[in-house]
């Protein structure tokens, strides 16, 4: 009986997802909306095949500007996260021009990279970094000053130096903070490679996305949105996966939680 629920409750967002294209395959073929703005899901897996190859190339590019620009913002953050928790001058200082960075939009700031650093992958990886440093800083940040004080003295009690304090108690303990923002960071990591793409660049899932809405492709154009969906689905579940083998003491108390509830 509860694996008939468990099963029905993950084939819900199947049930949904089914839903929705049928919905809008309804609207495209009743001319509802007319098929040239809104092709229908059909269309839009033709296109998809028929231009496969040249989606993954210019995905190909796209990705590689994500992984550049996100790995890089994770370094950053994390160093930043760690100076502002050491240092309260530091996170004085430094905490409120993070939150400012984050009120100049992306669509703002992108044209001034293009014309510092031209149009190859550069301004892209820059722009990424920006978008993904915040959330990894702030979630580090979190978790660093979260931490329960008796853990500390603890340690200190036990003769354990400020690395070590660190080291066993501060950042295993900020993981779950630092896995959630991640899991943003990864998602604006993508949108920000492909919005910086729009407005300059030779290669990539954004410069393709201008290339055919200037001919009015509408049906390539929904193609690329949905391989950009996939791609930050794909990178949220690998960041679900690492966060399940680093944390394994968190699925265990998971576990022990969902027996108590079916005791």
């Amino acid at each position: 009986m509860k694996k008939q629920q468990n099963i029905i409750h993950n084939m819900i967002p199947v049930f949904v997802i089914l839903a929705v294209l049928l919905i809008w395959e309804l609207i495209s073929v009743t001319g509802l909306v007319p098929k040239y703005m809104l092709p229908t899901p059909l269309q839009v897996g033709k296109a998809f095949v028929t231009d496969f190859p040249l989606l993954m190339s210019h995905a190909k590019v796209t990705l590689t500007e994500t992984v550049i620009g996100l790995m890089s913002g994770i370094v950053l953050g994390f160093v930043a996260a760690a100076l502002m928790d050491a240092f309260v001058p530091v996170r004085k200082g430094l905490y409120p021009l993070l939150v400012i960075s984050q009120t100049v939009p992306t669509v703002a700031i992108a044209p001034l990279l293009i014309l510092w650093f031209s149009y190859g992958m550069a301004p892209k990886i820059v722009l990424v970094i920006l978008a993904s440093f915040f959330p990894i800083a702030v979630g580090l940040l979190d978790g660093f000053q979260s931490v329960d004080e008796d853990m500390i003295r603890l340690m200190r009690a036990m003769k354990a130096n400020r690395w070590q304090i660190f080291w066993h108690v501060k950042f295993p303990y900020a993981l779950g903070e630092f896995f959630s923002g991640l899991k943003i960071a990864v998602s604006y990591s993508v949108v920000g490679a492909v919005v910086s793409e729009w407005l300059g660049g030779f290669y990539g899932l954004g410069v393709y996305m201008t290339r055919v809405k200037k001919s009015y492709d509408y049906d390539k154009m929904f193609a690329v949105i949905f391989l950009v969906s996939a791609i930050s689905l794909l990178m949220i579940l690998t960041v679900k996966i690492i966060q399940y083998q680093s944390m394994p003491w968190q699925h265990c108390k998971d576990e022990i939680q969902i027996e108590r509830k079916r005791g």
